[in-house]
């Protein structure tokens, strides 16, 4: 049997408010990514898209001031996960020195995410990270 070749994609969003909380962001992923079977097919690699959502949504409200509309789509070869802002300003990889608190949650959605792509849009802007799970692990 030949595979259908058609684009099938599932995708879920949800607004988080300037004063949200960052685990409801993460509840919420975690929640829907269970419903993929990536809790058993990919448990790592699920806590890899918790962590860039932490940071992606974090990032919108901390930096940008922002509320964040998570939106979280699976087209079958990978899943994005974009946090969209209402700043123009584009997120920046800082070099923070050893006793720096914080600067490295975009090194980290980086390394974490197979690519990482900045949108700006007119009223502000999308990043997106990508995640690939290994061809033995893709939901079904």
């Amino acid at each position: 049997m030949t595979r259908d070749r058609s684009l099938r994609a599932v995708g879920w969003a949800r607004p988080l408010p300037l004063g949200s909380s960052v685990k409801t962001a993460r509840d919420w992923t975690r929640e829907h990514l269970t419903t993929l079977g990536w809790d058993r097919t990919a448990p790592g690699l699920l806590d890899s898209v918790v962590i860039a959502v932490s940071e992606l949504v974090t990032n919108a409200h901390v930096h940008a001031h922002s509320d964040a509309q998570l939106i979280l789509t699976w087209d079958e070869e990978c899943l994005h996960v974009t946090v969209h802002d209402t700043s123009s300003r584009v997120p920046e990889q800082r070099h923070p020195d050893d006793e720096a608190l914080g600067g490295r949650g975009m090194i980290l959605v980086g390394a974490l995410a197979d690519d990482v792509l900045t949108h700006c849009c007119p009223r502000g802007k999308d990043v997106t990270a990508c995640f690939r799970p290994p061809s033995s692990d893709r939901p079904v």
